[in-house]
């Protein structure tokens, strides 16, 4: 054989070689991706089944809804000539849909037409195709149809939010469009719920606070703030998941809110029984509560006050009834074993308790009224004596702190303060409302033990509530008391003072424009005296000047203007996490503020208001044919503090 034969010979053997060693490489390569290749596979089509899923779950949802909104053949009608009358002329319908999961907040997609059919479908569309790409949750669905518009120029909108916001943060209730076709529009609960107003300095649209929303939502940002706005309301209608339900669409307090007939005893029980669940589920390990967040933002408030802790474990134990469960007692006794390890004993004094605020190291007079008042609760609600004497030394604390001579009490102590001795006096005044607290629980204090010093130091602090003039401060507080001290002392004095309270305030409650939630517990606490008054022929001059008429039309109309401080789905799905804040009540002018205090006093207005309520129908039924005093709207320049410190 040649040598070029037996060089040809062996590269045709390599070659053989090579190749086996390739195809053999290859193979294993298939092998080892084909698992991948087909779990991706499987996990594509996993992912078109769910996202088919989810678009057939959006289509039952808008299409309950779309029935809902449309059960009026009319409604287009209606739509064309409100429009009409607020703008000159229509233009097309515009309609915004809502979606939200209830984890996060809701994606807000628009769309117009020339009819409001049109416009509807043309919205269906972009939020099926939303639905599709996100394979989308859809728990709540809300739709908003333009039926007010209002051209403005953009200098002049800081005027306008101050005019329509009453000066109250989070009050501006209407959408903003930055053109005439409403390609960048956004709904009053989109701007509120995001703080895309800057209330505090500008009184304006922040911007940057506006493209970073609409970025964050794949939405066109604006390089700038038009010259001309476009102001606009719209009709509502949601989908909760559980039935659809039209909202107010008239410009007032309740805007946007859920149309309610009448809020009657049954229902302030179930907002009741849903904001009770709230608190029972913000216990922590330690007893504490999570004292509050707001929800913008979902961020936690990063503080504490045991006063509030006080008054919130208080409202646990009256709320507690056969139906509550082992879950709401045990949240009780945590609370309440976190207040006892906050107590502190100054036996020098004659055996006199304290509730310590250890964060600012003092003693305040409300902290062991407020203390009181939920002890002596629970004692009545359980059938024990287990704190009496606890209850006896917080009551000798208290009166430490109160001149025997004139009433007057004195407000804050120190403890544990690097260089003040403990118990020790730091400020003579802090807020009215410790006045009212601890005038309650000594009133409690003897109602429970019969001891005459109790009741003898409860008369004290009237007198100087009347010779004072208490009734400035239309104080709540002040209301429980003077309702708690007349059961057990018959002055026409006293009567006449607990009335005036709330009668002299009449105005100012009815027309106060937030929830303001501490005016349900004045008036229904007044309520009870005043029905007592009637059910013992109790009678006084100053009856002749009570308007019981206007008075018992206040207790309902604050019962259903508080609902606008209820987080309802259509409030609650513009905020970060929906589902963390749904059902319980909230302060809309501090950033949607959710503490547990506000939802304390909530809930004693409503309590008193659902126990009452068949008493309440009996009056306004029997004054319905009196007179009353004109409705006036009086001049309000303040928003007083709601903290009770």
């Amino acid at each position: 054989m040649s040598m070029k034969t037996g060089w040809l010979k062996n590269v045709r053997t390599r070659t053989a070689h090579l190749l086996t060693v390739s195809i053999v490489i290859v193979c294993a390569l298939i092998t080892a991706i084909y698992p991948f290749k087909t779990a991706g596979a499987v996990e594509s089509a996993q992912a078109e089944q769910n996202s088919a899923q989810r678009l057939a779950q959006y289509a039952a949802v808008e299409q309950k809804l779309k029935g809902h909104v449309f059960s009026s053949d009319k409604l287009e009608q209606t739509v064309n000539q409100e429009l009409v009358s607020s703008y000159g002329h229509n233009g097309n319908f515009v309609v915004f849909l809502s979606l939200c999961n209830a984890a996060d907040r809701a994606t807000v997609i628009s769309a117009t037409g020339e009819t409001l059919e049109q416009a509807w479908e043309n919205a269906s569309i972009k939020a099926k195709a939303f639905v599709t790409e996100k394979a989308y949750n859809t728990v709540w669905l809300k739709a908003d149809i333009v039926n007010d518009k209002k051209r403005i120029l953009t200098a002049d909108l800081p005027a306008e939010i101050n005019k329509k916001s009453g000066g109250f943060d989070e009050f501006f209730r209407l959408g903003i469009a930055f053109d005439n076709n409403f390609n960048t529009a956004l709904l009053e609960t989109e701007i509120n719920g995001n703080k895309l107003i800057d209330y505090d300095v500008t009184g304006d649209l922040d911007l940057e606070e506006v493209n970073e929303y609409l970025s964050l939502y794949e939405r066109d940002g604006l390089e700038k703030i038009p010259d001309a706005l476009i102001l606009f309301s719209c009709r509502g209608y949601i989908y909760d998941g559980t039935g659809c339900y039209t909202l107010n669409y008239k410009q007032d307090y309740n805007y946007g809110r859920r149309l309610i007939e009448e809020v009657t005893g049954d229902y302030a029980g179930v907002l009741m029984d849903n904001s009770t669940k709230f608190l029972v589920n913000s216990i922590q390990e330690d007893g504490s509560f999570i004292y509050g967040m707001y929800p913008t933002y979902d961020k936690q408030i990063p503080d504490y006050n045991i006063l509030r802790h006080a008054g919130t474990t208080g409202t646990l134990v009256t709320q507690f009834d056969a139906a509550s469960g082992e879950s709401h007692k045990n949240a009780i006794e945590s609370s309440i074993g976190y207040l006892l390890g906050e107590i502190e004993y100054d036996y020098k004094a004659g055996g006199a308790a304290y509730v310590v605020e250890r964060k600012s190291n003092e003693i305040k007079l409300g902290g062991n009224g407020i203390a009181v008042c939920a002890l002596v609760d629970y004692m009545e609600k359980f059938q024990t004596d287990k704190y009496l004497e606890l209850c006896e030394m917080l009551g000798n604390g208290i009166l430490t702190m109160m001149d025997r001579n004139t009433g007057k009490y004195y407000h804050v102590l120190y403890y544990g303060e690097s260089g003040r001795s403990d118990f020790s006096r730091k400020a003579e005044y802090r807020t009215v409302y410790y006045d009212g607290e601890a005038t309650l629980a000594l009133a409690k204090l003897y109602g429970l033990t019969g001891d005459e010093k109790w009741l003898n130091a409860a008369k004290a602090a009237v007198e100087n509530f009347i010779r004072e003039d208490y009734v400035i401060y239309k104080d709540h507080w002040v209301a429980y008391a003077m309702n708690e001290i007349t059961k057990y002392v018959d002055d026409g004095r006293y009567y006449e003072f607990a009335l005036r309270n709330a009668n002299e305030n009449l105005d100012k409650i009815y027309f106060r424009g937030t929830s303001y939630h501490t005016y349900m517990e004045l008036l229904m606490a007044t309520f009870e005296l005043y029905d007592r008054m009637l059910q013992n022929n109790i009678k006084i001059d100053y009856m002749e000047k009570f308007d019981d008429k206007y008075f018992i039309e206040t207790i309902f109309y604050r019962a259903d203007h508080m609902l606008n401080g209820y987080f309802y789905p259509e409030y609650a799905m513009y905020l970060k996490k929906p589902a963390k804040i749904l059902d319980t009540f909230f302060v809309r002018h501090d950033g949607y503020r959710i503490r547990i205090d506000d939802v304390q006093h909530f809930l004693g207005g409503y309590a008193q208001y659902r126990d009452k309520y068949d008493k309440l129908l009996f009056y306004r039924g029997k004054l319905a044919h009196t007179s009353s005093g004109l409705h006036q709207a009086p001049a309000i320049t303040d928003e007083p503090a709601l903290d009770t410190d």
